[in-house]
């Protein structure tokens, strides 16, 4: 009689695992994932914090006077007929804004003087306003009134400097 055996012998090395190189390439996927929404949570917290502006009328900016200097705010008014100062040689436009509370604001825009500045019916400018009491404009919003559509034609232009 002869007698089989059919065993299959397994080296030692191969029934145990290296779990210890398993784990730690999940741990460190685990922790790249979670700066990368870190870092993408920190990126929308501060466009929203730099980029706000809070959104004023002329009058509503003169209540706040002392403590709105230096802040970036936005604002809205009527351009005041015949104010538009433009030097062409220093790129600088000058004109004022008021509202229904007869306030007048200068603004200074360092940046091309849009086309259809003398048609400006009103405009929302964003900037600062300085202690001496001009506000420099970063960015112009104008509505001109459009001679065939009934909605008003906006032009967006931002400064040079």
């Amino acid at each position: 009689m002869v007698q089989k055996t059919d065993q299959i012998v397994i080296p030692v090395e191969l029934g145990e695992r290296n779990r210890s190189g398993f784990r730690s390439k999940y741990i460190v996927g685990g922790l790249l994932l979670l700066t990368f929404v870190g870092f993408l949570i920190f990126q929308v917290y501060h466009a929203t914090t730099t980029t706000g502006a809070y959104y004023l009328t002329v009058g509503e900016l003169y209540e706040r006077v002392p403590q709105i200097y230096g802040e970036r705010v936005r604002v809205s008014g009527n351009v005041v007929e015949g104010s538009e100062d433009w030097n062409p040689q220093e790129v600088t436009l000058r004109f004022q804004i008021t509202d229904e509370s007869q306030h007048v604001l200068p603004i200074v825009f360092y940046g091309p003087r849009p086309d259809n500045f003398t048609r400006a019916a009103s405009a929302i400018i964003e900037g600062e306003l300085h202690p001496d009491g001009t506000f420099q404009a970063q960015t112009l919003l104008l509505k001109c009134p459009s001679r065939y559509e009934e909605e008003p034609e906006e032009v967006f232009v931002e400064a040079v400097r």
